[in-house]
């Protein structure tokens, strides 16, 4: 399977992070998830986070983020995949290591980017370097659909599964401050296919005039973070399973109201 992603570059951008960190975002990520936590009607005994940024999570035992979890099999009744998903190389045996870790009727919550996240700077990006060299590289992370990221959670085997998304919407001085924040969260390039040799500034300083130009409100440039959040649940003999087809007792019309006849008029004939 081809890379997408330099772990060895993620894991340094992570741990610069963890030193100048600007996790505002992330913080909103986890404070969501721990809402939805709390609408389910469960007590977990056996939880745990694969987060690079642990200090976020102090209540719950972590794990480092990687492409191979070493988690023993049935260990925990909740597992949170905390932004980690659209950076792995294998998202599908990620889910399958952590379906296999959770036990019989255990919680998946898994946040991470997708849709239309960075759309604005990808398009500044493009225009800026096609106008300055010639041709495009691999600067922003692709994004994954919602309906494509959904099927994943079926594809790694687990019950109920549910995907929904939040746009979040935030606003920058400039695109260079954007960078500063992407760094600060451990969300800068680290794609296997980047660009190696340095960046022109000529180009950044186009991108930014474009995100001035085209994506700006009130003096700020906009920029899009659309989250996913996957939720999944262990197989269990316990859980809820859809009815087979042709296996209902009641026809739909005995449920729903009849709906009211259109008055017709109709002239009578006449005579010739």
């Amino acid at each position: 399977m081809e890379r997408l992603t330099d772990q060895a570059a993620l894991h340094l951008h992570h741990a610069r992070a963890r030193r100048r960190p600007a996790l505002f975002l992330r913080e909103v990520i986890r404070d969501e998830v721990q809402e939805r936590l709390l609408m389910v009607n469960r007590t977990f005994t056996a939880p745990l986070v694969v987060t690079a940024f642990p200090d976020l999570w102090p209540d719950m035992p972590h794990a480092a983020p990687s492409d191979t979890l070493a988690l023993p099999e049935h260990g925990y009744d909740l597992i949170v995949l905390d932004m980690v998903l659209h950076w792995a190389n294998d998202p599908v045996g990620m889910l399958v290591q952590a379906q296999r870790a959770l036990r019989p009727d255990g919680l998946l919550l898994a946040p991470l980017f997708g849709g239309q996240t960075l759309a604005e700077l990808r398009a500044a990006l493009a225009e800026a370097e096609v106008a300055i060299s010639g041709g495009l590289s691999p600067r922003v992370l692709p994004m994954g659909e919602i309906r494509d990221l959904g099927a994943l959670l079926q594809r790694a085997g687990f019950a109920l599964p549910v995907a929904d998304s939040i746009p979040f919407t935030v606003s920058h001085p400039h695109l260079f401050a954007l960078a500063a924040d992407l760094r600060g969260m451990g969300e800068q390039n680290a794609l296997a296919a980047r660009l190696r040799r340095p960046t022109p500034r000529a180009m950044f300083l186009q991108a930014a005039a474009i995100m001035d130009d085209r994506f700006s409100v009130d003096g700020k440039i906009q920029s899009t973070f659309d989250v996913v959040f996957l939720t999944g649940w262990a197989p269990a003999p316990s859980q809820p399973k859809p009815l087979r087809p042709g296996s209902a007792t009641h026809h739909l019309s005995a449920v729903l109201p009849t709906p009211p006849q259109p008055e017709v008029d109709v002239a009578p004939k006449m005579a010739d």
